[in-house]
């Protein structure tokens, strides 16, 4: 068999994203309004795990690997493989907000090829928004283009923060603190990846996470630079495997949330770069 060319085979793992984020998304649905909703065991402090997580996951996995057999496969529940050829997977994030009924969760795919995230997927099947990138070729919300928002002051700015138990509970306070002492609104919903997606459509001014998995945030962080945005290089201060601090902002505050967090940003000549590598 002949093999395709390079972006003739990304337009294949485009659209086979979609068709799987989507159908993961109906098993999600079904299980969020089925009888195990309810039923969730404990991984760690705060990290939940339900059914459906592991059975997304499996879904996920055999879908991506009938199609693509040779691309290796990294998830949150069962780990896998990294290779120059890699699906990085939240089958559902935001479970602790799933197990109890609140309809802020999504499921997270991510594409990524010799290092680079090409592909980004995250969608939310509670309110049935898909938001989708490919580099170099901006954002989406159900097939609609996305920007940041325009936010420039701090006092009219809300920024979302991520917590972790890999990071003392002091230094996240310290950033809570520089972050309301310019004067911003500060929250937290229960979805990381749920919550880049949201800088990227405009709907919140930046995200901080000190600790933050792969699968959590690489779809998110790609949706956020084709808006627009701002972002940390996830890849160069993390790994796939390890995770890393991460940090995503409107154009007009990412300087200042970078000092208040301290996570360094890709810098405009990085990201010349990478737009024409």
């Amino acid at each position: 068999m002949e093999t395709l060319p390079f972006i003739d085979t990304l337009v294949a793992r485009a659209e086979l994203c979609r068709d799987v984020i989507r159908s993961a998304g109906e098993l999600v649905l079904k299980g969020f309004y089925g009888e195990t909703t309810r039923s969730y065991s404990m991984k760690g402090p705060q990290d939940f795990l339900t059914e459906t997580d592991s059975a997304s996951e499996a879904h996920i996995r055999d879908l991506l690997s009938t199609h693509f057999p040779d691309d290796s496969f990294f998830g949150e529940e069962g780990g896998g493989d990294i290779a120059q050829r890699v699906w990085v997977v939240d089958p559902v994030d935001g479970t602790a907000n799933f197990a109890r009924g609140i309809p802020h969760f999504c499921i997270s795919i991510a594409y990524v090829e010799n290092g680079r995230t090409e592909i980004g997927a995250i969608y939310n099947p509670a309110l049935n928004e898909l938001y989708f990138a490919r580099r170099g070729e901006g954002a989406t919300r159900n097939g609609l283009p996305i920007k940041v928002a325009q936010t420039e002051r701090f006092d009219a700015a809300s920024i979302e923060m991520g917590w972790s138990t890999r990071v003392p509970n002091t230094t996240y306070l310290d950033v809570v603190k520089n972050l309301l002492d310019m004067g911003t609104n500060v929250r937290r919903a229960g979805s990381g990846a749920l919550a880049l997606a949201y800088v990227a459509d405009g709907r919140s001014d930046g995200y901080i996470e000190l600790h933050m998995n792969s699968w959590d945030c690489l779809a998110g962080l790609l949706l956020v630079s084709e808006a627009g945005g701002d972002v940390c290089p996830f890849l160069d201060i993390g790994s796939l495997e390890g995770g890393g601090p991460v940090l995503a902002a409107a154009a007009g505050l990412a300087q200042g949330v970078s000092k208040a967090s301290n996570i360094p940003l890709t810098t405009v000549q990085d990201r010349q770069l990478a737009t024409t590598a």
